[in-house]
């Protein structure tokens, strides 16, 4: 290959030389460049030699007696330099935004139930502090939540427990958020609407508005451990849809403390007597041995805030939220040590 010969294949070049390339071409001088950039004029030089042996060893300026002009190689190669020295500025702003909380991505799954109250209030809180971070997010079921932070698709994922062993989270990192109490929504005129807290075992001969037939791996677990299996008279998924058929007076259904804010004023909360361990434990699952955005950390932060006062948005039996001996229904992290711990339930 002769001097003049330039490659087709990408070279190796120095971002060094196209910055005093660009700023020779810019001063139209050596001398200048070098007094501009701290260098001397010989070491400006060699840059800018360099740069023209990698594209092949023609001359990217001419010499004249006022200073250097760029040659047709050099006005050739100009825009080239300008877009790659703009892109790796823009790259080390977008890299400090995001050591800054002030851009990135978050990447969020949830179950539904946490929709109904904690995230939103988590994401609000979150966007106010920061507004440049771009949050995406997904809804599922706690199993394949699980799965999509395993395999680095989520950041982090509110996911919960009934009944058994988080057995799926094998590659997750859970850090507990909060233990929820269970209210059973009955028609306002039903018996027990008055009633500040109810035994499940005397709910036994009701009819049941349940998210499955069946009642292993559901809320309705709770029923089987109290000796009796849960009459399911109608399977209704959706939250909205389960409390209308209750205020309907077609069953009564469990509610757990992250969806009592979503109760109608024609239905009334009773609270489940605790009995045994809590009703559903809820975690933010995050992927084990990977590198997390630096999002992630306040995000946590806003989930953890937003957990006071979430059962205080809910109705009990006689009228007034939390009140009687139900307490709140809600017990956060902050009860508990603190940090990363086992699951002991099954997914939900």
């Amino acid at each position: 290959m002769s001097a003049m010969q330039i490659s087709h294949t990408s070279p190796d070049v120095s971002t060094l030389w196209l910055r005093v390339f660009l700023d020779v071409a810019r001063h139209g001088s050596f001398t200048r460049a070098a007094r501009d950039l701290s260098l001397t004029q010989s070491a400006v030089s060699r840059q800018v030699a360099s740069l023209e042996a990698a594209f092949g060893g023609a001359p990217l300026f001419d010499r004249e007696a006022r200073g250097v002009r760029l040659t047709a190689h050099g006005r050739t190669l100009l825009p080239y330099a300008e877009t790659v020295v703009s892109q790796l500025a823009g790259a080390g702003r977008a890299l400090a935004e995001l050591d800054e909380v002030h851009g990135g991505t978050l990447r969020l799954g949830a179950f539904a139930t946490a929709d109904a109250g904690l995230v939103p209030r988590a994401l609000a809180a979150f966007r106010e502090r920061h507004p440049g971070v771009t949050v995406t997010r997904e809804e599922g079921l706690t199993p394949r939540l699980l799965a999509r932070v395993a395999e680095g698709a989520l950041d982090v994922a509110v996911v919960s427990t009934t009944g058994g062993a988080l057995t799926d989270a094998a590659a997750c990192d859970l850090s507990h958020l909060l233990d929820e109490a269970l209210y059973v929504a009955v028609p306002a005129g039903h018996p027990l609407a008055g009633r500040a807290e109810v035994g499940l075992a005397e709910l036994a001969d009701e009819d049941w508005v349940s998210g499955s037939a069946q009642a292993e791996g559901t809320l309705l677990d709770a029923a089987l451990r109290h000796g009796f299996r849960p009459r399911v008279a109608h399977v209704v998924a959706e939250w909205t849809a389960k409390l209308g058929y209750v205020a309907a007076g077609l069953g009564v259904t469990l509610v757990p403390t992250l969806a009592a804010g979503a109760a109608r004023p024609d239905l009334a909360l009773v609270r489940v007597r605790d009995e045994g361990a809590p009703a559903r434990a809820v975690y933010a699952a995050t992927p084990r041995g990977r590198a997390a955005p630096p999002s992630l950390g306040p995000f946590l932060t806003a989930l953890r805030e937003a957990l006071p006062g979430l059962a205080a948005t809910g109705r009990t039996g006689s009228g007034r939220a939390g009140s009687g001996r139900a307490g709140s229904g809600l017990t956060t992290a902050s009860g508990r040590p603190s940090g990363t711990r086992r699951a002991r339930r099954r997914p939900a």
